[in-house]
């Protein structure tokens, strides 16, 4: 009796762990998900640089791209799920991540956690509105949401402060990539190829996302200075307003060459070697 108590526990051990690895590796398709939807807004903003057209350069237009694609339905629900598995993890960290730790740390693990779970929870929205034929672009929506916020008390401070955090976050993620800091979020990378790809794509990609970010967050803040929520257009608005100034095309270019390689690295690598 002693040794079936033993092997019973061993196996629903083995059970518990085979559930895990099947979790972590629906998890990591949530990185994947995420890759090509930064890859494919790299390649829009591209021919937006190049005075090719290309669609919205924002996430409706890159999942209404791959929406189009052969199999676009069935890809829309894998990275569907993916990203559910996934902000469901990160959700799970923000109860995790904070034991053993106290005070600012712990806040501030909880906080990466969750920030990290909203994330990937509306970039799964994404592809779970377009796999349901309620696609809708998404700069209108920003737009949308920005004259609600104006329509409050104080709304147009709010609006402000919203922007304002915008462009801290593209600051983070520039400081992220320009100090290699993106490496703590990977396990450890083999040395050789492998490593400098995750250099070179962590670099630029996190510099171009950054860059992205920061101009999305400059259009938030003078919608609500002008009081004019049309202004807040969405990364879409950000990226064409980049192509208006002078030699924009040659920093939209660059910025839409950092997006692939942003996708690649979070594609790719992250799906590889992120620490789940």
């Amino acid at each position: 009796m002693a040794r079936t108590g033993h092997g019973d526990r061993l196996a629903s051990a083995a059970e518990k762990a085979a559930d895990s690895k099947g979790f972590e590796r629906a998890a990591r398709v949530g990185y994947v998900a995420s890759g090509v939807l930064h890859l494919l807004i790299g390649v829009i903003a591209l021919q937006i640089a190049s005075g090719s057209g290309g669609g919205s350069a924002d996430s409706s237009g890159a999942v209404a791209a791959l929406a189009a694609q052969p199999g676009g339905l069935v890809l829309l629900w894998i990275c569907f799920l993916g990203c559910l598995a996934l902000a469901l993890f990160q959700a799970s960290r923000v109860w995790l991540d904070g034991r053993g730790l106290q005070g600012k740390d712990a806040w501030k693990a909880r906080g990466s956690a969750a920030a990290q779970a909203v994330t990937y929870g509306a970039i799964g929205v994404s592809f779970g509105t377009f796999a349901l034929g309620g696609a809708k672009d998404s700069g209108e929506s920003t737009a949308g949401w920005s004259a609600t916020l104006m329509a409050q008390p104080a709304g147009a401070v709010l609006l402000g402060l919203v922007g304002l955090g915008i462009v801290v976050v593209g600051g983070y993620f520039i400081f992220k990539g320009a100090t290699g800091r993106f490496r703590k979020d990977l396990k450890p990378v083999p040395a050789g190829a492998w490593d400098r790809a995750v250099t070179v794509t962590g670099t630029l990609g996190f510099v171009a996302k950054g860059v992205s970010l920061a101009i999305l967050g400059i259009l938030v803040m003078t919608a609500a200075f002008t009081a004019d929520p049309e202004k807040s257009t969405g990364l879409d608005g950000a990226l064409h307003a980049l192509r208006g100034q002078p030699f924009g095309w040659l920093a939209l270019g660059a910025v839409g060459a950092g997006l692939i390689c942003y996708g690649l690295y979070t594609g790719i690598l992250r799906a590889r070697f992120a620490k789940l």
